[in-house]
């Protein structure tokens, strides 16, 4: 009735009614499925994308394939946002969340080509949900608020998240540099973290395996006058929002002069403003350095410009000067060096100076880099990655991104969930408990039980990436699990292990969104029973020439 309705209303619109309906939106979902599949666990395999442009892209992560790929499918496309969210959310999980819909979508898609309806299906799709949660809640590994993490767990966190994007040796190169840099900006643990307070800094340089935490910052630009000193150690930081160069006026002015000596005045009088406020600089750079600290160096970074005559000048005083800083730059520093960043001249003291032990210059071809490091208890750091090429670079950048919300969340959550795929076998066992079926009334049974049965994709599909039989693997998950201990599979040896005892953990707010995500969305594409193509798009008058 609806489908012949919207055929009046607009004869030019496509609609699928019930059943090819729900048989396109479960094939969309498993075709996606299909293609980030091989990706998960550190044995996935890698997608190479190519675009337009001829642009190479290297990456097994969900999110960036989810977010490069072109995808035309409507559904396709409602379910690669919502996987692209669960990574705004929780900070990794896309790939495993992808798989989760793909496969709920096709458990349940078993009872429906048996008659049950789809609206019962969703129900026990609810149920489930909910008793998984819970169900999470107790199974997770909590710690107290006192004790906290300590750094071999966080290490583990990171470990974990890393070798699912990069190569073995360099994850856990990578992973010191990770969980130090979060421990650096989390020193006052009564604030939030803030992870834009660690700068990831790419260099196209060597090897990846050169990559390094850099306590303090690096910065993408160097001093703009051949003369001034290229290195420097014990310095006085001195940070600034000041323009020292020369500004036009507001508004629409003009000067008039009638001979020489009135242009030199008019010239003089424009360069008094600013050479007044380099003289103060000038004068607290030789207040600073003078007597036992008459060596040290002293630099000035400045958000601001400074003209050449300007630079000229400092060059001149032994004065190392940055303009242009990056605004985020200039909040690193006052973290980094300490010191009080200032928006004027007028009260400047040696109490408003950070202190950097070993300030240096970096040339790379046309490219400069500073470096401002041997700082005092930094709380804002570099992650310094160098690589080859641009895609190696940005594989690791994206890697480093998923490491660092990972241990964010971590210390955060104040709990971890055991990983190697242990949750979910445990939580279908948990599902299919009598006790829990008899809670459930009627025919949503079956949804519940296609829910259990669609958690075994991430196992399943853990085992297929690491070349094992996922049949034999699940049998001996089960076995090993009656007890309910915690059991998840061993890549190496394609036998059981203990994830705990390995440091193999995920993240416990990755785990509820995903449930919860997952949940929603096939609960959703199973309740579309018409699509219908019939926008705007379509009411336009054909071309002339076009049948109608």
């Amino acid at each position: 009735m609806a489908s012949s309705a919207v055929k009046l209303a607009n004869p030019n619109a496509e609609v699928l009614r019930r059943g090819d309906a729900l048989a396109m939106n479960i094939q969309s979902a498993r075709g996606l499925q299909n293609v980030l599949r091989s990706n998960l666990s550190p044995r996935g395999t890698l997608k190479l994308l190519v675009d337009g442009a001829n642009q190479l892209m290297l990456t097994k992560d969900g999110k960036v394939l989810l977010s490069q790929m072109q995808i035309t499918n409507p559904v396709a496309v409602m379910i690669a946002r919502a996987a692209t969210a669960q990574d705004d959310v929780a900070g990794d999980g896309t790939t495993g969340l992808v798989l989760l819909v793909g496969e709920l979508l096709k458990q349940a898609a078993v009872y429906v080509e048996e008659g049950v309806h789809p609206r019962v299906i969703t129900d026990g799709f609810d149920a489930a949900k909910a008793e998984a949660l819970k169900f999470l809640d107790q199974f997770k590994t909590q710690w107290t608020a006192d004790a906290g993490m300590d750094r071999e767990t966080l290490c583990s966190v990171a470990r974990t998240a890393l070798r699912t994007k990069l190569q073995d040796r360099l994850a856990d190169q990578m992973t010191e540099a990770v969980v130090d840099a979060v421990l650096a900006i989390h020193q006052d643990r009564s604030k939030p973290i803030d992870l834009f307070m660690v700068e990831i800094m790419k260099m196209q340089h060597r090897t990846a395996t050169d990559s390094r935490l850099v306590r303090g910052l690096v910065m993408d630009h160097g001093a703009r006058h051949p003369d001034m000193p290229k290195r420097q150690r014990d310095c006085f930081v001195l940070t600034l929002n000041v323009s020292l160069e020369y500004e036009k006026t507001e508004v629409n002015s003009g000067f008039f002069y009638s001979s020489a000596e009135q242009r030199d005045k008019l010239i003089e009088s424009e360069r008094r403003f600013v050479d007044d406020r380099l003289r103060k600089i000038v004068d607290l750079k030789n207040s600073v350095c003078s007597g036992a600290s008459k060596d040290c160096g002293f630099v000035l970074i400045n958000q601001k410009g400074i003209d050449p005559l300007s630079l000229d000048v400092l060059a001149k005083h032994g004065i190392l000067a940055l303009r242009r800083a990056k605004r985020r730059n200039m909040e690193r520093l006052q973290l980094c060096c300490g010191g009080v960043a200032q928006n004027s001249v007028d009260d400047l003291t040696p109490s408003v100076l950070g202190h950097a032990g070993l300030v240096y210059e970096h040339v790379l071809g046309e490219d400069k880099y500073t470096f401002v490091e041997e700082c005092d208890q930094p709380r804002s750091v570099t992650i310094l990655i160098k690589g080859p090429n641009g895609h190696v670079l940005q594989q690791i950048q994206d890697a480093v991104r998923d490491g660092l919300r990972a241990v964010k969340n971590a210390i955060e959550d104040r709990a971890l969930v055991p990983g190697a795929g242990a949750f979910q076998v445990a939580c279908r066992r948990h599902l299919l408990r009598p006790e829990f079926l008899r809670s459930v009334r009627g025919k949503a049974q079956m949804g519940v039980k296609a829910f259990a049965e669609a958690l075994l994709v991430i196992p399943k599909t853990i085992a297929v990436n690491g070349g094992y039989d996922p049949m034999d693997l699940l049998v001996a998950l089960d076995e090993e699990g009656q007890d309910g201990h915690a059991v998840g599979i061993d890549l190496d040896t394609g036998d059981v292990l203990d994830p705990a005892q390995q440091g193999i953990w995920d993240n416990y707010r990755v785990l509820r969104q995903q449930l919860h995500s997952c949940s929603v969305i096939a609960t959703n594409l199973l309740h579309v029973d018409e699509v219908m193509r019939a926008g705007r798009a379509s009411l336009k008058a054909p071309n002339p020439g076009e049948e109608q």
